[in-house]
This record gives structure tokens, C-alpha cells and sequence, in this order.
């Protein structure tokens, strides 16, 4: 199986990792996450001008045409960087979710300002209760002549400081946890009733708490039909999956090279720790580990580029349980590794764990992906 890029995702992943490596060093990332809005927008509008905004979107739609390969190229750079600019909440969460099941008036209506730059979006999907069941639902919609009225509370909306739209998912039917009656709205964060209380996440992203009370929203509002969004949803998250642990490979590259080139020049008793063959065995354990991790990115790669059903589904959950398994091994020995170092805040080491830590968790544990991958 031939598993070579073509050349226009080999320019695609050498475009993003030049970015990276000339305007994306640590020390330019710690100072932009101290930025009020928590990314910089400049970057966000170079983002837009190079077309990595509007990679995922159909050329109906304004975009490039990109697939889950291109996606993963994307993301694969840009966990080497610690990127923090919101790509995920906005174009692979909300922008995907629009994409999907979107009619063509919603896509006409708000894929352009996200793939310009102009717009910033957040998918609002997790209740504290769902523990990642995405049908598990206290949010609700009911239906008020041409509006529909939305009450509930959305926890961990990532990028809600800065979005100007948010995709939320509520109850419009049934019972708290059944397959149908989930649907999916477009919602100004401007709108009526919709509050939001603003945080720092652990790996230096932004996010919010959502309630909304009484929130009126236009009939239009509502993405595709009523009570058929829980497949849209899973959809989207299965490709946001698919980026993170994409992201969480790029992350284990850096902090398996970062340790080998460290254990190089760190000396004790007289001579470098990298000597020591007890630590060998450890750095190749490291290695062995973020190389099982990548065949499993590539292969949900693929399978996501071949349709999206059971299968893709199952190599998506393969993928997350190698990366939660693989992401800790190596950055708690990375850590390890460098000693008191390896804990502060100056040197990258600890913020690449804490990020591969947020991801282990973020759209489904270990645990959690072992069994919906037993069940599918």
C-alpha cells in the first residue's frame, strides 16, 4: 500500500510546518496566550489568507476540497507548534457540523465568514451529565409558532469567549438519553438569554459555560431536520477526534526528540544519560510507542476518506485508545526523563503533557472508546 502524500499535500504539510518552525517558536506562543482573546489574530488571518481555513470545505461552499488526509497532514503540524489558534472549535466542530448538515442557504450563509476569517464559532454539545454520551441531553427546544425556544446549560464550550456563533445541540423530543429527537441550532452568542462565564483552560486554550433562558431562535435556525442531529454531531466529532490525536501525534514527536537530544548533553556520574541503557530502552519505548499511534492516524485517516459508517467509526476509536494509551507513556516519561526541568513552566516539556493529557480526555476517554469500539 502506498501511503505517499500527493504533491499537493506534501506543499500543504511543508507550507504549515515552515509556518511553525519561523513564526510559531515556544517563546511566540507563551506570549500569545497572554493575549486578551488567548490566540493571535494575526495568525488567525494568515491562516485565512494560505487557505487552511477552507480546507475541509467543499468547493461548492468556497473552500478546497480537503479530506480527512489533509486534515490530518493539518493537525499532525500543528501539534508540534502547540498551535492555540481556535481551528478546531471553529472549522473542524461548528464549520463541520454546518458542512454536514447544513442546508445550502446555512452553508451560503455562514461557511464564508469562517473560511475568510472572518467569523469565529464554537460547538456547544457537552451537559455535565453526558459523561461524552452526545444523546444525553437536559438542553431543550420546544417549538413557539415560527421560533423555537431554547433552555439548558453547555459545559466546556471551547473557543465561546471569542465566537460569534454557536452550533448547540438540544432536546426536541423524547426522553434524556434516546437516539432520536436531538437537534442541532445555529445560535448568535449576541442572542437574548444566551450567557456566558469565560475561562482558561489547563493547556492554555479558551472556553466557556453556556446557559441559555428563554433563548428565541428563528425556525431557520435549525440545522437540517428536527430530531435527526445526533448523526451530524457524532459526525463532527468523530473528525474532531480524528484532528486532535492527529495534533496529539505531532505532540509525542516533538517530546520523544526533545528527550533523545536531551539525554544527550544531561550528564550524571561522569558521563551523558543517554549512555545509560536502561534509558535507551525507554527513549525506543517512547519511539515505538508514537509510531503505533501515527499507522493508527493513518488508517482512520483513510477509513473517515472512504465514507463515514461503522468501520470508520471503529478505526476513529481504535485511533483515540493508541493515542490516550501512547500519549501518556511518552509524556510522562518525557517529563520524567528531564527531571525538576521537565515540571516548569519555562521549558516546553510540561505544556506538550498537558495538552496530550486535555486530548486523552477531550470527546471520549480510553475507556470510553474501548467499549464503543466493542459495541460497534
Amino acid at each position: 500500500m502506498d501511503f505517499s502524500f500527493s504533491q499537493e499535500q506534501t506543499l500543504l504539510q511543508d507550507s504549515i510546518e515552515r509556518f511553525i518552525q519561523k513564526d510559531y517558536p515556544f517563546a511566540a506562543r507563551q506570549k500569545v496566550i497572554k493575549d486578551a482573546i488567548g490566540y493571535s489574530a494575526a495568525h488567525w488571518q494568515t491562516f485565512a489568507e494560505l487557505g487552511w481555513l477552507g480546507m475541509p470545505f467543499p468547493e461548492d461552499d468556497g473552500g478546497f476540497g480537503g479530506r480527512s488526509i489533509e486534515s490530518m497532514i493539518t493537525w499532525e503540524q500543528f501539534g508540534k507548534g502547540l498551535v492555540v489558534e481556535p481551528f478546531l472549535a471553529t472549522v473542524v466542530l461548528a464549520g463541520g457540523a454546518i458542512k454536514i448538515g447544513g442546508t445550502e442557504q446555512q452553508r451560503a450563509a455562514h461557511l464564508p465568514g469562517i473560511i475568510d476569517g472572518s467569523t469565529q464559532a464554537a460547538l456547544a454539545y457537552a451537559e455535565p451529565q453526558g459523561r461524552f454520551n452526545l444523546a444525553d441531553l437536559t438542553t431543550t427546544a420546544v417549538k413557539d409558532g415560527d421560533d423555537y425556544v431554547l433552555n439548558g446549560y453547555k459545559a466546556v464550550v471551547l473557543n465561546g469567549p471569542a465566537a460569534d456563533l454557536l452550533v448547540v445541540s438540544a432536546r426536541t423530543s423524547g426522553a434524556q438519553r434516546d437516539q432520536d429527537g436531538v437537534s442541532l441550532f445555529i445560535v448568535a452568542t449576541d442572542t437574548q438569554g444566551l450567557t456566558r462565564r469565560d475561562y482558561p483552560t489547563v493547556d492554555a486554550f479558551r472556553a466557556s459555560e453556556v446557559t441559555l433562558k428563554d433563548v428565541k431562535v428563528r425556525n431557520a435556525s435549525l440545522l437540517g431536520e428536527a430530531g435527526a442531529g445526533l448523526p451530524v454531531l457524532q459526525q463532527a466529532i468523530d473528525e474532531g477526534t480524528l484532528a486532535v490525536g492527529s495534533e496529539a501525534v505531532g505532540c509525542m514527536e516533538v517530546l520523544y526528540k526533545d528527550t533523545v537530544e536531551y539525554c544527550k548533553t544531561r550528564e550524571q556520574f561522569g558521563q551523558p544519560i543517554g549512555k545509560f541503557q536502561v534509558l535507551q530502552h525507554r527513549m525506543v519505548d517512547m519511539f515505538m510507542e508514537h509510531e503505533q499511534a501515527k499507522s493508527l492516524m493513518f488508517m482512520a485517516a483513510m477509513r473517515l476518506d472512504e465514507g463515514y459508517d461503522e468501520q470508520a467509526q471503529k478505526a476513529v476509536s481504535a485511533f483515540k485508545v493508541q493515542v490516550g494509551k501512547s500519549g501518556r507513556f511518552v509524556g510522562q516519561n518525557a517529563v520524567q526523563l528531564h527531571g525538576g526541568m521537565g515540571m516548569t513552566d519555562e521549558l516546553n516539556i510540561g505544556h506538550y503533557f498537558k495538552r496530550l493529557t486535555m486530548i486523552d480526555t477531550l470527546f471520549g476517554n480510553v475507556d470510553f472508546h474501548l467499549k464503543r469500539f466493542g459495541s460497534l
